[in-house]
C-alpha cells in the first residue's frame, strides 16, 4: 500500500493487518559529479520499494521517500523526524536506503540497506531480473522481524 487517499482509506478500515510501514530514504546529490549516481541510486531504490509494495500489499504501508542532502544532519533527522515514525499505529518500521551511512545510524526501526544497482540501461527482462534477485534477499528482513511478535 502506498501513501495515497485511496490506500489510506484502505488502510485506516484495516490496520490491524497492515503493521509494517517501509520509509524510502533517498540520499539528492547536488554536485554535478555525483548527480548521476544519485539519481541511479533513487531509481534504483524507488523500484525495488514497488516491487516489494507489491509483494506486500496488504501487510505494509509505503511512506513518501524521504529525500535529503549531503548536508543534511543524518543524525538530527533520525532523532527528530524519522523517530515520529516509531509513534504510530505500525508495529514495524523498516528504512530502505542504498546510503550505508545509515547502518550506523540508530533510528527507530531496522534500516535495510542495499548496494545500489544502476538500472537505467538494461533491458526490462533483466532490470526485473535483478529486482526479484535483490527482493529474495531482503524477504528475510521482514519474516524476521514479524517473527518476533
Amino acid at each position: 500500500m502506498n501513501w495515497t487517499g485511496k490506500d489510506m482509506d484502505t488502510y485506516l478500515l484495516q490496520k490491524e493487518y497492515i503493521d509494517t510501514l517501509v520509509v524510502p530514504l533517498v540520499k539528492i546529490e547536488t554536485k554535478i559529479d555525483n548527480m548521476k549516481t544519485s539519481a541511479s541510486s533513487t531509481e534504483f531504490i524507488m523500484h525495488l520499494a514497488s516491487l516489494i509494495e507489491t509483494q506486500f500489499k496488504g501487510r505494509m504501508m509505503f511512506a513518501p521517500p524521504f529525500s535529503y542532502t549531503t548536508t543534511t544532519d543524518s543524525l538530527h533527522m533520525a532523532q527528530t523526524t524519522l523517530r515520529e515514525f516509531s509513534d504510530t499505529s505500525f508495529k514495524h518500521v523498516f528504512f530502505l536506503t542504498t546510503d550505508h551511512a545509515w547502518t550506523s545510524i540508530e533510528l527507530p526501526g531496522q534500516v535495510i540497506w542495499m548496494p545500489s544497482i544502476p538500472l537505467e540501461n538494461m533491458e526490462a527482462s533483466l532490470r526485473q531480473s535483478i529486482l526479484e534477485d535483490q527482493l529474495r534477499q531482503v524477504l528475510p528482513k521482514f519474516t524476521e522481524q514479524w517473527s518476533k511478535q
